[in-house]
């Protein structure tokens, strides 16, 4: 219950539209120039691992989004990339992290994260883009402008209703009094409504409407399913006992931790409470490594968004994605203990 009241209008319905708007109205090669796999890796992977810093999203939230760019053809290397670094990095995630669990941590997470999600997105290219092009899913085709005579419409209009879209995602999900916000996300939703409207084909708004409710369908029930699985778990959870696995930054401690935030749905900020004071980092019962294991672990993935990306890439790329992030997560726990010892 405290998963569909906190994050299904604030986070979830402005990411299934901006999904939506991706995979329908977005043309293929503004995808393809940031996350095809032939475009320059620099490029792909520099603003897949750092986009995340301007979405305040989490595990969940990131799933619509990541659906959107691979069903619009984006590359399996950077796509996966931007899926672990959007919860991962996000950028009031990391200040409440340096302010609260020390600058070090803080400036530590940033940069683990950024070369985690690089690091995935080079292996699972490396891997699978070897593979036949038949493998990748089918990529969407958007609808274009001249399918109704008369339209004459800029390249930048889909890019700007892609933006609003993300406004009110933000908006949503701000620290803002409830007045403001609403008051904020009004006005965004009407000019989002007015552009649709007035600058988009009839085409255009079906197949717009048409992706938004099948990523929709394809998505929600599973995060439901899975969500409820993790609340019972989370709940049931020896926790004291578990405290005593972290006292040291080794490999078993660090993989415990990544393990369990791989498991487990800590929504946007709320990792840093758990670490801080659930798991002791803050009273000093845990150690460094396995608290940047579980900060790096735990925002980019749950059993809920474990369900949904195994049924939008498949078995195969959905079992390796989730060892690297466990196993990365926890080499980079382990170095960082190293290093803050």
């Amino acid at each position: 219950m405290e998963y569909l009241s906190a994050h299904v209008l604030t986070c979830l319905i402005p990411a299934f539209f901006i999904a939506g708007a991706i995979a329908a109205l977005l043309q293929r090669e503004a995808v393809l120039k940031y996350f095809g796999k032939d475009a320059p890796k620099w490029l792909c992977y520099s603003v897949a691992s750092t986009s995340g810093t301007i979405l305040a999203v989490c595990s969940c939230t990131i799933l619509p989004m990541f659906a959107g760019i691979h069903r619009r053809g984006a590359g399996i290397g950077p796509a996966t990339a931007f899926l672990f670094a959007g919860p991962a990095i996000n950028l009031l995630a990391v200040v409440l992290t340096a302010r609260v669990l020390g600058l070090e941590l803080g400036a530590a997470r940033i940069a683990a994260a950024v070369s985690v999600s690089v690091l995935i997105g080079l292996i699972m290219a490396a891997i699978f883009d070897r593979g036949s092009e038949d493998q990748e899913a089918a990529p969407c085709p958007a609808p274009s402008p001249s399918a109704e005579a008369g339209l004459e419409r800029p390249g930048y209009i889909p890019p700007i209703f892609v933006g609003l879209l993300v406004a009110v995602l933000l908006a949503a999900t701000s620290g803002l009094a409830l007045g403001a916000k609403a008051a904020i996300v009004s006005i965004l939703v009407l000019a989002s409504g007015w552009l649709l409207s007035a600058r988009f084909t009839d085409l255009e708004k079906a197949s717009f409407f048409g992706e938004t409710w099948w990523l929709t369908r394809r998505i929600f029930p599973l995060l439901l399913v899975g969500t409820f699985i993790t609340g019972v778990i989370g709940y049931y959870l020896p926790v004291d006992l578990i405290r005593t696995v972290f006292g040291e930054s080794d490999f078993a401690a660090c993989f415990v931790a990544s393990l369990m935030g791989a498991l487990l749905y800590m929504p946007t900020l709320l990792e840093v409470p758990i670490v801080g004071t659930m798991f002791g980092y803050s009273s000093g019962a845990m150690a460094p490594g396995p608290a940047l294991s579980l900060l790096l672990a735990g925002p980019s993935m749950s059993l809920p968004s474990m369900i949904v990306i195994w049924r939008i890439i498949g078995s195969k790329r959905a079992s390796v994605y989730i060892s690297l992030v466990i196993l990365l997560s926890t080499v980079m726990g382990m170095i960082y203990g190293m290093v803050a010892a």
